[in-house]
């Protein structure tokens, strides 16, 4: 299994990460840009799960970087650039600047999997619980080992990061959930900080939303297409975007494997909240099971037969997705 590269320890930056100063980029081809639609799909299937981040996806795909760098680079400096051309031309600067082509075919991508798997992915959460959760909780195992092979020097530093982030992503994910009939100004709220936690692999941001009680208006409104809620969703999750790219955009740039120790930590810790066997406060199973027990104490068997497959298929996936991304984004 091999992850998309990083750059050498002793690295400024992580090459992804644009120079002002860089020749421009070469246009994508129409396959990279079809990659980068099916990536998107993945982050968006793996987003409509409480518990699994697109973030991870991305990341392991092999282009983190690239959406960060291009999230980040959205900004009031953007005017500047247009008036430097005008027009037409300014217009198309601006586009260059935000990397716009690919952050087009990869909200294509996201959005396409939100329209038709929102509704499978729901049904199966409600009927097979044990059964998703497998196949995630195998997904994002091999995503941990798959990301700490490539911290290159571990040191203090990056065990006490690895640490935090897993401590962080475990305490996010045994906290009570909010029951509440959300307004639209709270589900803005809500939006800006779920998209956050999307951002950041490992924290889920539709766990976010299960949090704070919006989950279930949110997917809802996305399967009976209730526009009021959907837009002011998106508004809160672009405000909350723009304020947190920078400050990640700046980490990546210059604390490379530091900053990756401590997604991976992240990601690490949402294990808790992906942990297959789950039953509710009387140990039995229903839409309220979200206390982990081991195998042999689920209500109806471990399954270990179907649960270990469902790992074994995961895990290869995204080891799939991993070889594709180091193949497409070479150093």
């Amino acid at each position: 299994m091999t992850a998309p590269q990083s750059p050498r320890p002793n690295e400024p930056s992580a090459p992804l990460l644009l120079d002002k100063n860089a020749p421009p980029k070469p246009a994508d081809t129409p396959k990279q840009l079809v990659g980068v639609y099916i990536k998107g799909m993945c982050m968006g299937a793996a987003d409509i799960v409480p518990g699994v981040s697109g973030g991870t996806i991305a990341l392991i795909a092999g282009i983190y970087e690239r959406l960060i760098n291009a999230l980040g680079s959205i900004g009031p400096n953007l005017w500047q650039t247009f008036r430097q051309e005008g027009g037409i031309k300014g217009l198309l600067a601006v586009w260059r600047a935000v990397d716009a082509t690919f952050l087009l075919f990869l909200l294509l991508g996201i959005a396409s999997s939100f329209a038709t798997l929102a509704g499978i992915i729901k049904h199966l959460l409600d009927n097979q619980p044990l059964y998703i959760w497998s196949f995630f909780f195998g997904l994002v195992v091999a995503t941990v080992f798959i990301l700490l092979s490539e911290i290159k020097r571990w040191n203090v530093g990056r065990v006490a990061l690895f640490a935090t982030g897993l401590i962080f992503a475990v305490v996010i994910s045994s906290l009570p959930l909010l029951t509440t009939t959300p307004s639209l100004p709270y589900l803005f709220i809500a939006g800006a900080i779920a998209i956050c936690a999307m951002i950041l692999p490992g924290i889920s941001g539709s766990f976010i939303l299960l949090l704070l009680g919006a989950y279930d208006a949110v997917l809802e409104a996305v399967h009976t297409l209730n526009f009021s809620i959907i837009f002011t969703v998106i508004a809160g999750m672009a405000t909350g975007l723009l304020l947190f790219t920078r400050a990640l955009k700046w980490l990546l740039s210059r604390y490379y494997q530091a900053t990756l120790a401590l997604l991976t930590g992240f990601i690490a810790g949402s294990l808790v909240k992906v942990w297959p066997w789950k039953t509710d406060t009387l140990g039995t199973l229903n839409s309220e099971a979200i206390n982990n027990v081991m195998p042999w104490h689920y209500p109806t068997g471990a399954h270990w037969l179907t649960t270990l497959g469902l790992m074994l298929l995961g895990a290869f996936l995204v080891s799939l997705l991993s070889w594709w991304g180091n193949r497409r984004n070479p150093v």
